[in-house]
């Protein structure tokens, strides 16, 4: 997919050529009557998906002087600029998985005359197997539809601008959020010890666009938001291998592996840290080390994210990777505890390609889950080093054991020089047997090769849904189950 930024050819020069020879490359709804209710509302946009009609948020149009408008998670842009009111504009369409037609030159765009009060239907083809459905996090989700005095019902702005990597535990009764560094409104510097919210156990409605779920988070005696694992020593705190263990009297104890990190992203310090349902932090248990010039690397820790499995033995264990397994130890928060009872794993390095190609896939990181509807074992992982993104390309791939061997792997998502990392696969937001398998991601201009970020997506969750259904998928359902 070209962006205006990519094509070869000035765009200022062809303009009005292009208006005159191509006309099919955009589905549009006439004007509407403007009543004089409507005269100073803004223009509307909406884009949706030809096939089914779904709203595509993550989808930039972008004038000839380089002016982008980016659909919000109702898929809808506002437009309120005087300079493009009442001529006809040529928009860019980058829908990032999502386009429109190529004119002859391979610009892929439409043209509308924007008029206050009216509105237009773009329609847009997927060409990605998953299927977007919304972003998760940060602010202005709905920032396009408020303008037209729609805000979705219950909805609030929460204050958080962007985070980092998910993770995410059942414990007490609810679904427990988890983040990494977080940006806020009020200085570039925000929340460097883990931001937290709760849901209910069924956050979502349905799963598909528009997305809304509507986290409860923790902030201080202000209401403001503040960080859950503030553990001693300087620099910010990440969290990892989140989950919640019952001890011997059947109490469930939300415990992670925590790590200190300091300039320029050196980890210094690693141990273990357990929820205080008081408090509602987290607090630190044991040091597993320190760095020093005689224990400068950590040991294995229980790290990443956690899938509970019983074995045929009737064993429970939880088993720790990201993407596959590299840890395993009894299901307690007692063998949690105690590192003797921890087991390392070694985990696949390399997939095949499912696509005809046979080439190796190397995971960076994701996550797996059982899925009923397959009756197998899942995940959805980051390739290292992908093409066109390093880091942007997401396979999909089964198992009949948690450990592998896992493969053959189908490419369901790619970015255009963007970054989508630490992936998420949530079993927990469908039903057990549904034939949708939901999974989110970080979005982030980090580690791309300079792209510009996206308004508002930049640096948060972003949430996909794919259909374990769909054809393309067959070479990754593997010769045990035909």
């Amino acid at each position: 997919m070209l962006s205006p930024s990519d094509h070869p050819i000035r765009r200022t020069a062809f303009t009005a050529l292009l208006g005159l020879l191509w006309i099919s490359t955009i589905t549009w709804c006439p004007l509407l009557a403007v009543s004089a209710a409507d005269r100073d509302a803004p223009f509307r946009i909406e884009v949706v998906d030809q096939e089914n009609g779904w709203p595509v948020p993550l989808v930039s149009l972008t004038t000839t002087h380089q002016v982008e408008f980016v659909t919000d998670n109702a898929g809808v842009i506002a437009i309120d600029q005087s300079d493009l009111m009442g001529r006809e504009v040529f928009f860019d369409v980058n829908g990032r998985g999502y386009e429109v037609a190529a004119d002859g030159f391979g610009i892929r765009g439409v043209r509308l005359t924007p008029e206050r009060g009216g509105s237009a239907r773009v329609e847009v083809h997927r060409t990605i197997i998953a299927k977007r459905v919304g972003r998760l996090t940060g602010a202005g989700q709905f920032v396009h539809r408020q303008q037209f005095s729609e805000p979705p019902a219950g909805f609030t702005e929460t204050g958080v601008y962007g985070c980092d990597s998910v993770q995410l535990a059942t414990h007490r009764g609810r679904l427990f959020w988890l983040w990494g560094d977080t940006t806020l409104a009020r200085y570039p510097l925000g929340i460097f010890d883990s931001s937290s919210a709760t849901t209910s156990l069924r956050p979502l409605n349905h799963d598909r666009p528009p997305l809304q779920i509507d986290y409860e988070y923790f902030r201080d005696d202000e209401e403001r938001l503040r960080g859950v694992a503030k553990m001693p020593g300087s620099g910010p705190t990440w969290l990892s291998g989140y989950v919640s263990l019952n001890d011997h009297e059947g109490q469930p104890h939300l415990v992670a592996t925590y790590t200190k990190i300091r300039p320029p992203l050196e980890a210094y310090e690693r141990g273990l840290c357990v929820w205080d349902d008081g408090t509602e932090r987290f607090e630190r248990s044991q040091v597993l080390w320190s760095k020093t010039d005689d224990s400068p690397e950590p040991p294995p820790a229980p790290m990443g994210h956690v899938a509970l499995w019983n074995d045929a033995s009737g064993h429970r264990w939880a088993l720790f990777g990201d993407p596959f397994p590299t840890m395993r130890m009894p299901a307690t928060f007692e063998a949690w505890q105690n590192p003797q009872t921890w087991e390392t794993l070694r985990p696949q390095a390399k997939l095949v390609a499912g696509d005809g190609t046979e080439k190796a896939v190397r995971p960076h990181s994701g996550s797996i889950a059982w899925n009923a509807h397959r009756n197998r074992w899942v995940t959805v992982f980051m390739q290292r080093f992908g093409d066109p993104s390093a880091f942007g390309e997401l396979w999909y791939a089964e198992s009949d054991a948690p450990t592998g061997p896992w493969g053959p792997a189908i490419k369901i998502l790619s970015h255009d020089n963007y970054t989508f990392y630490n992936p998420r696969v949530h079993p927990e937001l469908t039903d057990p047997d549904s034939p949708y398998l939901l999974f989110e991601g970080t979005y982030t201009k980090q580690f791309a090769d300079s792209p510009p970020p996206t308004p508002r997506y930049d640096y948060n969750q972003i949430l996909y849904r794919l259909d374990l259904q769909d054809d393309r998928l067959q070479p990754a359902h593997g010769a045990s189950l035909e």
